[in-house]
């Protein structure tokens, strides 16, 4: 009798690449602005400064440039949020002005599940417009449009 073989046969890539899979899910074109509240000099605002970090950075901001991302430090011992606030096209639409993020006991992955989970979702979907073809591959596709002998 031979022992059947079960699991994966390679390991994850780690957390560091499942952040990369969310970061390129994440698409803020329902959002207006996003406000980001924390204390520092508590001890659960750590994944939530990295949540900040990874939505500054230039390829997510480039999915919404109007988006303003507002980052308030508090020192009144409040947990941290997050706010996305909705454009008035989709607060229509979803009938939320906002959603809130209280992000306390959550770490950085788990945060951008719920972003994508919850604001990405919301974004419109883009238009498909046609596609220009080249002359090499309209040659190619052998539509009839060679030459003649």
């Amino acid at each position: 009798m031979s022992i059947k073989v079960g699991g994966a046969f390679r390991r994850s890539g780690g957390i560091v690449s499942a952040i990369g899979k969310q970061l390129k899910l994440v698409n803020l074109k329902a959002v207006q602005r996003i406000t980001v509240s924390f204390d520092p000099f508590d001890q659960n605002t750590i994944a939530t400064r990295e949540f900040v970090h990874h939505l500054s950075a230039p390829k997510i901001s480039q999915t919404n440039p109007t988006c303003v991302l507002k980052t308030e430090v508090v020192c009144d011992r409040r947990p941290p949020s997050v706010v996305f606030q909705l454009i008035p096209s989709v607060q229509a639409e979803a009938k939320l002005k906002k959603i809130e993020l209280s992000s306390a006991n959550l770490s950085t992955l788990e945060l951008l599940k719920l972003c994508n989970k919850h604001v990405s979702a919301l974004a419109p979907k883009e238009i498909a417009t046609s596609v220009v073809k080249t002359k090499s591959e309209k040659k190619a596709g052998g539509s009839g449009g060679g030459k003649r002998r």
